[in-house]
């Protein structure tokens, strides 16, 4: 098959099409003709050499699949074979064939094709069990995300709004700030011109947020602090502004804050097939509903990985990039 590796960390050169043998199901597993295979920021940091894949799993990148199920593994007997699946992975998605745990795939929703499925499981298991399982958002509650615009964050801000959430959100210009608007948010802030900690005071409902989740660290740490409600939930995905902050610890005793993160690569079959389980049962209605819909940006050619991961780390993408590889 083809596939892409990562000849040494560094820069999206590094990103080379080369040939390798088909992968071989194991127990529990399936084997994927991969139509389409999403791109995200933990492939980028990999490529750098910062995010090594899990002890036992393939270096070759990619964390969300869409395509046709072409073999079982033992034990295995759904999703049949021939059934289009997309489906969370532990890497190897940028390729011809991959091989997928049978708990963590998805049927593909009605309304979207196996490119726009393809866009589907790491954002929105990754929203789902941040936001609405360890951040808690409920109904009426004030929720904030940072980076709108990014596949992350175009997510949360559907699923947040259709929980029934005020939903804010920041982003680096007009023209994300409109779109993010457009996917549902109340209220977008313009990060470049505005303070989002005191706007969000100063502009929603309860004057200040319950949950936020955040990407970015550093400096954002302290702000996030400062604009989350009493009893309010910070949780933490990345740190594109650095993993080590200064904070003032007085305003999470005062207001009896909770603070919490997570990442989803290392955590362990049975737990993504959890999570799997609730999204078919409480997300996946909304996507045949087209409530949720996620927001694409461009699709490359697996041979154009190398210009994908460039398009990713410019900042200008609205939403999801994926690669065709069928």
């Amino acid at each position: 098959m083809r596939c892409i590796e990562i000849r040494a960390p560094g820069g999206p050169e590094q990103l080379q099409l080369t040939t390798r043998p088909l992968p071989v199901p194991r127990a529990g597993e399936v084997l994927i003709a991969v139509a389409f295979a999403g791109v995200n920021r933990p492939d980028v940091i990999q490529r750098l050499g910062r995010y090594a894949p899990p002890p036992g799993v393939t270096d070759i990148p990619g964390l969300e699949i869409a395509g046709t199920i072409v073999a079982h593994g033992e034990g295995v007997t759904t999703p049949a074979l021939g059934a289009q699946v997309c489906a969370l992975v532990a890497g190897g998605g940028y390729a011809e064939y991959a091989t997928a745990p049978a708990v963590t795939c998805l049927p593909i929703p009605a309304p979207l094709s196996l490119e726009q499925a393809a866009a589907l499981p790491e954002t929105f298991f990754t929203v789902w069990h941040n936001v609405f399982e360890r951040g808690a958002l409920q109904r009426g509650e004030t929720f904030l995300v940072h980076g709108g615009s990014s596949g992350i964050g175009t997510t949360a801000i559907q699923l947040a709004k259709a929980f029934g959430a005020f939903v804010v959100t920041t982003a680096g210009s007009a023209e994300k700030c409109e779109a993010c608007v457009s996917l549902g948010a109340d209220l977008a802030i313009n990060y470049r011109t505005h303070d989002f900690a005191e706007v969000i005071g100063d502009q929603t409902p309860l004057q200040g947020a319950d949950v936020v989740l955040d990407m970015v660290g550093g400096d954002y740490f302290a702000r996030n602090l400062k604009c989350l409600r009493p009893d309010g939930r910070l949780v933490s995905i990345a740190f594109l502004q650095g993993s080590k902050v200064e904070a003032d610890l007085l305003p999470v005793m005062l207001k009896r804050l909770t603070l919490t993160g997570s990442t989803l690569r290392p955590r362990d079959v049975a737990f993504k097939g959890r999570l799997a389980a609730a999204l078919l049962a409480k997300v996946w209605p909304l996507l045949e509903a087209g409530t949720v819909s996620p927001r694409m940006e461009k699709t490359f050619p697996l041979d154009q990985a190398a210009e994908a991961h460039r398009h990713l780390e410019s900042g200008g993408h609205i939403g999801k990039i994926v690669l065709r590889a069928g």
